[in-house]
């Protein structure tokens, strides 16, 4: 490694992360063990990334940044069965999505396959690996339990020259998927079950995404991972609490091919999210059953699924640095990822109006009120008069406090307000509009009051009939206080919308204890409205995030939305009562 590490350049944010994991690093540094920190993301490319790894990512990624040292992203490819390029490049993009950046080239585990080889005839050279011809079936009988040794295998002291001749045998496909094994010779009877002779290598006759046809036979997980890192020269492996009773073995076998300098692992307690379940393969079994719309379904935990939701990179880095880096698993409060991410949208979301559940407004005297504009308008007023719409056009700040330019609002005789805006019988405290309470201001223009509200054969209301007052363009009136303030979208310019609104996709805080999830899955969890916004919105380009004024945050949906018909994915609602500690 060609950089060293400056121990004075460590930034800001570094001094104040004291987490246990950046302790050991310091006293690392401190005592000269290292001339580089050196981390991984190692991620087996068998599914989409999701809430969990973003805190791996957030990590690894992170602590390198830190203390001037350079992350790997290697993909533990040991599996061809479960593994597609598909996942690989979307892992690729999640990461970039975050904000980090991998040292030098993307890693393979597939591309040490030829040295993992070697290493395996040198253990059964030392008398350190065997061939096991006992069937599946029989290896897991013999294996022992927490309370009883496992039975050695009848193979297990076999000579080293019918061991080099099995295994390859086994490499050049002589045995099927299922006939025979590599495994590590460690102890039967070890409390660590682990440490029973565990499988490092196993007939599997697929053809790999990166190797082709070259192989036959794949290492396991387990003997590939630890390997891998000593070859990359990691510093500090860190992983997930439910590695931890394997890093015996992960220390035995980069101890037995003979590293000088092996790699450590640290464990550290893993993202855990009520109302959310991050179970590779019960994600894919809601994609292959078709109970949502993909990998990127806005309700999934993925990353793609949270960045098709309109999250934030900047949100959810600021959710981990919240949750922090513990050795104690915890279930953490889903209203702290909302709050981040509501968080990094406050600053950086223009406004807009839209209307999720219309309620039509013909106001009775638009062509009087407005045919006196010019003169009667305040001077912080900047508007515009189209004669053959018959239309005022407003023009307004995209956001009242920061400098993201200017949008242009349709006003014209029939609007659109909310259903919830007018109550034939309102709730205690209710303060729009209502058969005793007629006046609101309408956001951005002028004072409304509804003389009139008709209604339909099953007494709802589908219509109020208003005037506006002229006098209170950009002003309050003179006269009177109005109190509240509504938002509307012109019914002629404004465009329809798709709007989709989302629930928690399982209604319990911890559906993976569920004997089956599909019980606890929320019937609510999406909700499509036929919902009209004003012009800017419509015109945004898809992926662009929003305030709906009144309404919450929400994003031009990347795949389906267009001018012609817009798309927007609720990302999270405008407050919470939720604060963080």
């Amino acid at each position: 490694m060609s950089n060293t590490v400056n121990k004075d350049a460590l930034d800001k944010d570094n001094h104040e992360k004291n987490d246990f994991i950046r302790h050991i690093i310091r006293e690392d540094l401190a005592q000269d063990k290292y001339e580089q920190i050196v981390t991984r993301f190692p991620p087996e490319p068998n599914g989409y990334l999701h809430l969990g790894h973003v805190k791996s990512i957030c990590l690894n990624f992170g602590i390198a940044k830190e203390f001037d040292g350079i992350c790997n992203l290697r993909f533990d490819d040991t599996n061809p069965t479960a593994e597609k390029q598909d996942y690989i490049d979307n892992i690729k993009n999640d990461v970039e999505w975050l904000g980090f950046k991998w040292a030098d080239k993307p890693y393979y585990a597939s591309g040490y396959f030829d040295q993992l080889y070697k290493w395996a005839i040198q253990l059964i050279e030392q008398g350190d690996a065997y061939v096991d011809l006992q069937t599946p079936e029989q290896i897991r009988e013999t294996r022992g339990s927490f309370n009883e040794p496992g039975t050695p295998s009848p193979q297990r002291d076999a000579s080293v020259e019918d061991n080099l001749q099995r295994f390859d045998d086994m490499k050049n496909g002589k045995y099927e998927e299922g006939e025979a094994v590599l495994r590590a010779k460690i102890d039967m009877a070890s409390p660590n079950m682990n440490m029973r002779d565990p499988v490092i290598y196993r007939v599997m006759k697929q053809s790999h995404h990166q190797t082709g046809d070259k192989w036959c036979i794949y290492p396991m997980y387990d003997y590939a991972h630890p390997l891998s890192d000593a070859i990359e020269g990691i510093t500090h492996s860190l992983c997930t609490l439910e590695f931890e009773d394997h890093r015996p073995f992960y220390d035995w076998a980069v101890e037995k091919v003979g590293f000088d300098l092996p790699p450590h692992q640290y464990e550290f307690s893993r993202l855990n999210v009520d109302y959310t379940m991050t179970s590779k393969r019960k994600l894919k079994q809601l994609v292959d059953e078709g109970i949502v719309t993909g990998w990127d379904d806005p309700r999934m935990p993925t990353i793609a699924g949270m960045r098709r939701r309109g999250y934030t990179p900047e949100g959810l880095r600021d959710f981990c640095d919240r949750v922090g880096v513990t050795k104690a698993d915890s279930v953490v409060d889903h209203r702290l990822l909302e709050f981040s991410i509501r968080q990094s949208l406050e600053n950086t979301t223009a406004r807009g109006m839209a209307v999720l559940k219309p309620l039509k407004v013909t106001i009775t005297n638009f062509d009087e009120a407005v045919s006196e504009w010019e003169s009667l308008k305040a001077d912080s007023v900047n508007a515009r008069w189209d004669e053959a719409n018959k239309t005022l056009w407003l023009t307004q700040p995209k956001h009242p406090n920061i400098d993201m330019g200017e949008r242009e609002i349709p006003f014209t005789e029939i609007i659109y307000i909310d259903q919830g805006d007018y109550e034939l019988e309102p709730p205690k405290g209710y303060k729009r509009l209502s058969p005793e309470k007629t006046e609101i201001r309408l956001r951005n223009t002028y004072v409304l009051a509804v003389t009139e509200h008709v209604l339909d054969d099953a007494g709802n209301v589908v219509e109020l009939k208003a005037t506006i007052d002229k006098t209170t363009l950009g002003k309050n009136p003179e006269d009177r206080k109005v109190k509240g303030v509504i938002h509307w979208v012109s019914a002629s310019q404004g465009v329809a919308a798709t709007v989709r609104l989302y629930q928690h996709l399982f209604n319990v805080e911890n559906p993976g204890a569920a004997d089956d999830f599909h019980d606890v899955l929320n019937p609510n969890s999406l909700t499509e409205l036929n919902a009209v916004v004003e012009p800017s919105l419509a015109n945004a380009e898809a992926g662009s995030r929003f305030q709906f004024e009144r309404e919450g945050y929400f994003v031009a949906d990347a795949e389906e939305h267009s001018s012609d018909k817009p798309v927007f994915n609720q990302i999270v609602s405008l407050r919470d009562n939720y604060k963080p500690e």
